[in-house]
């Protein structure tokens, strides 16, 4: 049996997909040592559920919706064991998943986190997730993403970073990397953990034979700003902490495309929010970007040079990247 694990879920208004995460948590070859509900105010059912089918689970309720960021920080902050497992609402895990990934996070200390291999809920062919990759145009890529599972992504190594709806971490490393930034509320919050665990010199591993199947979406289209703003809004966020200088024609150039592309796909309104709400945070950005130079890992390191235009780029299939 491998070190124990926490489980985490932050919640909102998720009470829809209750039933099968918790299904897959009991059906665990290795039991979570807790399962900790953080719940965002939620506004459905999902209180009263946990309360009827799932006593055992610990509840934190906020109360109101926080944010993913803070959401997912009380119940790592809360848990009592060091290896704590982060599950979005909307994630089924396959019977191993919780031994799988504790087991390749206890035998290798140099590891933080443990990215598993995502698919899409419902269709078990298409990938969402292999572990994420961070470019100097600012996309973060999920490997594979939408493609089908053809066996490309089933060799086990290291990656930049896990995708926080179904990832493993080591909660000293997190701790000791100032936890998730609250200011992120939702999306790239787990990107830029990811960085700053790299910076500090820690490491993530991808490990394919541990499966989850994650739904997608499954509070996000009940936000009150759309994902095209959070998105926008958190990017020139998480550039103005790290990025440096010399890397901006590329940032230039994505940013561009991105105008391009919410112009085509009709959410230009909500991107144009999303820079404006950016570019006043990046002010608080750029005051810390001192802190992290002093890291043991430079950022050409944690962001090696990869391609960042052209088919070689990666990009999701139909993206437009």
């Amino acid at each position: 049996m491998s070190e124990p694990v926490s489980v985490v879920v932050p919640a909102w208004n998720g009470e829809r997909w209750l039933p099968g995460l918790f299904a897959s948590l009991a059906a665990q070859s290795q039991p979570p040592a807790e399962v900790i509900v953080v719940d965002n105010g939620s506004s459905d059912a999902t209180l009263a559920w946990l309360g009827r089918e799932a006593p055992s689970a610990r509840v934190l309720a906020q109360g109101r919706n926080t944010g993913f960021a803070v959401a997912a920080n009380r119940g790592l902050l809360a848990a009592r064991t060091e290896l704590v497992a982060l599950v979005n609402t909307d994630v089924v895990l396959a019977p191993d998943w919780i031994e799988t990934m504790a087991r390749r996070l206890s035998d290798e200390p140099r590891l933080a986190s443990v990215a598993c291999k995502m698919v899409r809920l419902g269709d078990e062919r298409i990938l969402d997730d292999c572990g994420d990759v961070l470019r100097r145009d600012g996309v973060c890529e999920q490997r594979g993403h939408g493609r089908r599972d053809d066996g490309r992504w089933d060799t086990p190594g290291e990656v930049f970073g896990a995708c926080g709806g179904a990832a493993l971490y080591r909660r000293s490393a997190v701790k000791e990397a100032g936890a998730f930034d609250e200011r992120f509320f939702s999306y790239l919050e787990d990107v830029d953990l990811a960085l700053r665990l790299q910076l500090a010199g820690w490491a993530c591993a991808y490990e394919p034979r541990a499966v989850a199947r994650h739904a997608g979406g499954g509070s996000s289209d009940a936000l009150s700003k759309p994902v095209a703003y959070w998105t926008a809004r958190n990017t020139l966020l998480l550039l103005s902490k790290h990025w440096p200088v010399r890397w901006l024609p590329y940032v230039a150039y994505r940013q561009l495309s991105w105008l391009d592309e919410a112009a085509r796909r009709g959410t230009l309104g909500a991107h144009l929010r999303g820079l404006l709400a950016g570019l006043w945070l990046m002010r608080s950005g750029v005051r810390e970007r001192r802190a992290w130079r002093t890291k043991p890992v430079r950022i050409e390191q944690a962001v090696p040079r990869r391609p960042w235009r052209g088919p070689r780029a990666g990009g999701h299939p139909r993206s437009g990247f």
